[in-house]
């Protein structure tokens, strides 16, 4: 499967879905102006990974394999956090099928509210995050 990279731009954070390095990385701003377009690809992508890891999981029966999400955004508007939600939501269904996933949320020491909006988002989807300090 190929790998999604999307470079960053003053708008849209940078995107970095490797399944051949093992590294989901979201960093950076979000607020793109048709967020629907930018998080599309996105969300198609892993749907994609996720019939993969499905197929792969269950066929070689290879459940050690461990995928971690990284988000590590410096801000994000009310809109982006709705896509951010339904990228949540697709770990939450690759949690659901027994795959071994992590989500880590990076955010800044002074940045309580990052770090309240993983927190919400955790208790929306249920996953435990990691939050780590930078």
């Amino acid at each position: 499967m190929e790998a999604l990279i999307i470079e960053a731009t003053e708008f849209t954070p940078d995107v970095i879905m490797d399944p051949d390095s093992n590294k989901f990385e979201m960093s950076g701003e979000s607020r793109p102006e048709n967020a629907g377009k930018f998080y599309e690809v996105i969300l198609n992508w892993m749907d994609n990974y996720h019939s993969l890891r499905y197929w792969r999981d269950s066929k070689f029966n290879d459940k050690s394999s461990s995928t971690v999400f990284e988000f590590k955004f410096e801000y994000f508007n009310s809109t982006s956090a709705k896509f951010i939600l339904d990228i949540l939501k697709k770990i939450e269904t690759f949690r659901k099928d027994d795959m071994n996933v992590t989500v880590k949320w990076y955010y800044e020491e002074p940045d309580i509210d990052m770090k309240e909006s993983g927190e919400e988002f955790a208790s929306m989807t249920g996953i435990p995050f990691e939050y780590i300090v930078v």
